[in-house]
């Protein structure tokens, strides 16, 4: 039990952790140190995120309470309870939302950038905006009568409709209509997009269209209406051991695009009839309405963004490219065999990833290539490029194809086929499992041996990504992890039994043992008066068997350091359970996405004896039990080095970014006079390998760990 009467349990609540993450997205729309048009595009990220959220965790709610499943959650609570908290905290976020989207357009009138009032165009813009509306809006609407003979129709997800009471011109007779907004519609029309004028003005499209109404609806005249948007169940259930798994997603999606509706946003002045029948019609109960008189949909404030001046956005920021491979004339198998690289991305270029395969595709000493493929992009990836000339030119070519990346299902379905038609073996994958580790193996004939180079990531194969999320790729020849490589692969594709891997640990076996030893290891330390301490950066903390064994250490002194992006489920800080836990969440230009693992093994941290891993892995029971993964040692000094002495050490030093969490599970700011260390501006300063890291470290290294 805790000590503390005011803490509510041992574990914070999944979602309600994953809404408090989202809540920290969106308050960064109002940090001041950030550029205007970057703080509209964190609320717009925070609106594509509560979508998600909706399409996939509260459906699951709503799933398990519609089939009667009483399985509780980690904190004791029904998925109903749950359900309940859930909507009462996304009416507050919805609501706060607002509240900020009419904060940041004051804001953007002061830099000359305008959201105009329908009634208030000036007359060029009126004829403007009836031309854009008569030859690039009207084409694109289909007006839908309801009535006996025309019935509700589908609405589509995250479908936008305006629902209106229309009166007949000549026999007054009333109807009912839904105007749905298509899906590829520009939501903000830029009014005199070629002028040269500093000032910026828009328009919202639903404005436009109402302004416009008698056009599409002629010979009526409109007398009320509102607008409607809807988010539907869209998780995937499928049967994986389906004769042909790939057509089994292809009729799983088709059933997505009609899910149960979760959410229904509605404008609060909506006709009671129309409300009636909107709900009627969509069977969505009271407690799956939000009303509200402004913004439906947040996320389509991105436009404003990209259409915006670049000098209210973030500085154009150029990855390096690792200069040891320069120096070794972007040969990078040669500077490879040299030493082990990790390359830190966005800050180093993803363009290294991509050259490691275009290389091997090219290298007529290659004779094998073999890669996972989670999510990536389809017609302009340079992995899946590679990957196609290298088997048109004969190379023995193998993709793990993982078919079961959400919402990319369709791009992942179309990236098989294209990589068959080349001749590429295509695998799905161990059914029951989902293929999460990130590999890529290329054998290569050198005199008289093969060796065996290998990648492996903690983040996906996406070079759009890349550019954004914060991951680690290490690069090594080194024959136990090559060889774990090799071994990989021939257990996914050929469903041989377990193997006995050399270094790395392996999901869904062996790697939460893993962790948990070396967690034990820590205890065993600290009861020694050893030193004891561990550091970890991921995105997710859910297992509960893991937060309990880090609960443990924390009784018994391990100082814990838990970087954690978004959902932690541990809560920290409590007298006699974790009070030697320390939960931060970075949150910044940069999404926190590499996961790192780290044990001070008998020496305060960071020390060249500390053990660290890196790994494809967030904490949660799904990367532990349902999905395969890897955790790798990182063995070369050179590499150990630049990961916990620059990596991690700039992650715990952070105080311009970071979140901190109270034994109450809430996130605050620390608000500090002295100098602000942000890890994102310290990582596009500082090259990796430069020894600057580590010269960081020896100067603050009295302030860096508890302060």
């Amino acid at each position: 039990m805790l000590s503390t009467g005011n803490a509510k349990s041992l574990y914070i609540n999944r979602e309600i952790s994953w809404l408090d993450f989202n809540e920290r997205v969106l308050e960064e729309a109002m940090n001041k140190k950030h550029p205007l048009l970057e703080r509209l595009r964190f609320l717009s990220i925070s609106g594509s995120n509560l979508d998600e959220f909706y399409m996939v965790r509260v459906a699951g709610l709503v799933a398990q309470i519609d089939q009667g499943i009483n399985i509780k959650s980690i904190d004791d609570m029904t998925a109903k309870q749950q359900l309940i908290k859930v909507q009462n905290k996304v009416k507050k976020i919805f609501l706060k939302q607002n509240r900020y989207y009419k904060k940041l357009f004051l804001e953007l009138k002061k830099e000359k950038i305008y959201l105009k009032d329908k009634n208030k165009l000036t007359i060029k813009q009126h004829k403007y905006i009836y031309d854009y509306f008569q030859n690039q809006i009207l084409p694109l609407l289909t007006p839908l009568a309801i009535d006996p003979a025309h019935p509700f129709p589908f609405v589509s997800n995250l479908g936008l409709v305006l629902a209106l009471e229309i009166r007949h011109k000549q026999t007054n007779k009333k109807r009912n209509a839904l105007l749905p907004f298509p899906a590829n519609m520009e939501k903000f029309i830029e009014l005199s997009p070629n002028s040269k004028n500093k000032k910026i003005d828009f328009i919202a499209i639903q404005d436009v269209i109402i302004k416009y109404i008698s056009e599409i609806f002629k010979g009526y005249d409109y007398i009320n209406g509102g607008l409607f948007r809807i988010i539907r169940d869209s998780d995937i259930e499928f049967q994986e051991e389906a004769e042909d798994l790939l057509m089994s997603f292809k009729s799983q999606l088709r059933i997505r695009k009609r899910g149960k509706v979760v959410l229904l946003l509605m404008d609060k002045n909506m006709p009671l009839n129309l409300r009636k029948l909107i709900c009627r019609d969509l069977d969505v109960d009271e407690d799956k309405i939000i009303r509200s008189n402004g913004m439906y949909d947040f996320q389509s404030v991105a436009e404003i963004v990209n259409k915006g001046p670049i000098h209210l956005k973030f500085k154009k920021y150029t990855p390096r490219f690792p200069e040891r491979i320069k120096q070794e004339n972007n040969d990078i198998f040669r500077a490879i065999r040299k030493k082990d690289i990790i390359v830190h991305h966005p800050y180093e270029t993803f363009d290294v990833v991509a050259s490691f395969l275009e290389q091997a595709a090219k290298d007529p000493k290659v004779t094998t290539i073999k890669q996972t493929l989670y999510r990536t992009t389809l017609e302009d990836s340079p992995i899946v490029r590679a990957l196609i000339s290298a088997s048109e030119s004969g190379k023995n070519v193998t993709a793990i194809v993982e078919l079961k990346a959400r919402f990319d299902e369709e791009v992942n379905i179309k990236l098989s086929q294209d990589l068959e038609r080349a001749g590429v073996h295509v695998v799905y994958g161990i059914p029951e499992l989902k293929t999460h580790a990130k590999v890529s193996l290329v054998v290569r004939k050198e005199r008289s041996k093969v060796n065996k180079y290998v990648h492996y990531g903690t983040g996906n194969y996406h070079p759009k990504t890349a550019k954004l999320y914060t991951d680690l790729s290490l690069f090594t020849c080194e024959e136990g992890l090559s060889e774990d490589a090799l071994n990989f692969f021939n257990v996914v594709t050929g469903y041989t039994d377990a193997v006995s891997w050399n270094k790395i640990s392996v999901a869904p076996v062996a790697l939460r043992k893993k962790l948990i030893e070396n967690i034990e290891h820590e205890i065993e330390n600290a009861k020694k008066g050893i030193d004891a301490g561990i550091w970890f950066k991921c995105n997710s903390l859910v297992d509960e068997e893991l937060i309990n064994s880090l609960y443990k250490a924390s009784k018994y002194g391990v100082k814990i350091i838990l970087i954690i992006r978004g959902i932690c489920c541990l809560r920290a800080g409590v007298i006699g359970l974790s009070e030697n836990i320390i939960v931060k969440s970075i949150i910044g230009r940069y999404l926190e996405h590499s996961r790192i693992y780290c044990f001070a093994n008998g020496k305060a941290m960071p020390n060249a004896v500390n053990k660290v891993f890196i790994s494809s892995a967030d904490l949660m029971p799904r990367n532990f039990d349902r999905r395969i993964e890897i955790l790798i040692p990182i063995l070369n000094s050179t590499v150990h080095k630049q990961v916990l002495f620059q990596v991690m050490f700039m992650n715990v030093q952070d105080n311009a970014l970071s979140w901190q969490m109270d034994k109450y599970g809430d996130y605050y700011k620390k608000k500090d006079d002295n100098k602000l260390d942000s890890a994102h501006v310290y990582f596009m300063k500082n090259p990796s390998l430069s020894g600057r890291g580590e010269n960081y470290v020896k100067k603050n290294i009295k302030k860096f760990f508890f302060g």
